[in-house]
């Protein structure tokens, strides 16, 4: 195995199993970018990494779909114990910490019970047709509070499909991104932003 690919094997392996569910969306788009010649890579190590059936007319990409969600979680708990914990850490200020802790995105098992807000669809790609432009996406989203409740974090959630050989869905756990400040929000009320990817 190449040295270029035994970095990339080495680089996919800590992403998926150390950054989370947005990393490894990305490395979708990415698999797609490599599949399109975007990134210069020897078509037999493309082959390799990706079992894609280069020249072979009636080859399939699998996962062939994939959809990218949001939605907003109450999280007091996690965020005092995790987050809050670095202000006063047996009587040391470590609010640096903090501030590093709350720029690591959060990739864990999300209770159904802590989603305040309804799921928002961010973007659905079809990776067996994507060109190189479809994986930088600006996605607007509006999540509408289901409960009176507090947002601590915003989570970010995937699902991808195999649409030519089976229809149920699959998934991984969530990604949780901490917000600075906690939101007080009242049902029915509306968070509007965008994600850019």
């Amino acid at each position: 195995m190449s040295s270029s690919l035994e970095q990339f094997a080495s680089l996919l392996f800590r992403m998926v199993n150390g950054l989370g569910l947005l990393n490894l969306f990305l490395l979708l788009l990415i698999k797609a970018k490599l599949l399109l010649g975007s990134y210069k890579l020897h078509s037999l190590q493309s082959k390799f990494l990706f079992l894609h059936p280069c020249q072979v007319d009636d080859g399939v990409v699998l996962p062939d779909e994939a959809s990218l969600y949001l939605t907003a979680i109450e999280d007091a708990e996690y965020k005092d114990n995790k987050i809050e914990f670095w202000n006063n850490v047996y009587g040391f200020d470590m609010s640096c910490i903090k501030k590093q802790a709350m720029m690591e995105p959060l990739v864990d098992t999300v209770d159904q019970k802590q989603i305040v807000t309804n799921c928002h669809l961010l973007k659905t790609m079809d990776i067996s047709k994507m060109v190189p432009r479809d994986a930088s996406f600006i996605a607007p989203f509006k999540l509408i509070a289901e409960r009176d409740d507090y947002i601590h974090a915003f989570v970010a959630y995937f699902d991808v499909s195999f649409t030519k050989c089976q229809s149920r869905a699959t998934h991984w756990k969530q990604t949780v991104l901490y917000l600075e400040d906690v939101l007080t929000i009242c049902e029915g009320e509306t968070i509007i932003g965008s994600m850019t990817v």
